[in-house]
């Protein structure tokens, strides 16, 4: 039996949930997001509530129906107040600046590495060494900033590279700790 399947997700103010065909589409103030359903969920919107079911028990729908229910209740979070990940860059001449769309950073490669926001998600740079993405969709925002930090991740004896703001890195010492 599925804890967080069984749990009803409540829809706010705004926002309007719509299925057809087995795609569901939720929209809101921040976006618009839309969820293929899996084979044998079912979704039910009465008052206001979201309730997820499922028609079997093996153990494909079993494993569908929790995450189901959490994907619907982050896309109706994110279409009210937008999904966001704050990452830093730490070392000596390492800085990122934003040109239209394209993030440019400059991680102590010869040329800057270019990334491209994807529709609906907003990439801002605010003192050269912080970066904020915001989105409505949990999914992709997580997975932009996961394509940031893999730019140069931090590196385990000066903490040098992109990471997630508050991460914390353990150092292991240098060849001094040897003798």
């Amino acid at each position: 039996m599925s804890r967080i399947g069984n749990k009803t997700i409540s829809i706010p103010d705004g926002v309007t949930v719509t299925v057809d065909n087995r795609i569901v589409k939720i929209t809101g103030p921040k976006g618009e997001l839309f969820l293929n359903l899996p084979l044998k969920i079912n979704i039910d919107i009465k008052d206001k509530k979201i309730t997820v079911s499922r028609e079997t028990n093996d153990k494909i729908t079993k494993s569908c129906h929790g995450s189901t229910r959490a994907h619907l209740n982050n896309m109706v979070t994110g279409v009210v107040t937008p999904w966001v990940k704050n990452l830093e860059i730490r070392g000596t001449g390492y800085k990122a600046s934003i040109t239209g769309d394209k993030l440019s950073v400059s991680a102590g490669f010869i040329h800057p590495v270019f990334i491209t926001a994807p529709k609906g998600i907003t990439i801002q740079v605010a003192e050269d060494t912080k970066v904020t993405v915001t989105g409505p969709d949990r999914t992709v925002v997580g997975q932009v900033g996961s394509n940031i930090r893999k730019i140069k991740p931090p590196e385990p004896y000066k903490g040098k590279g992109i990471r997630y703001l508050n991460e914390f890195i353990k150092l292991k010492a240098g060849k001094t700790a040897k003798a």
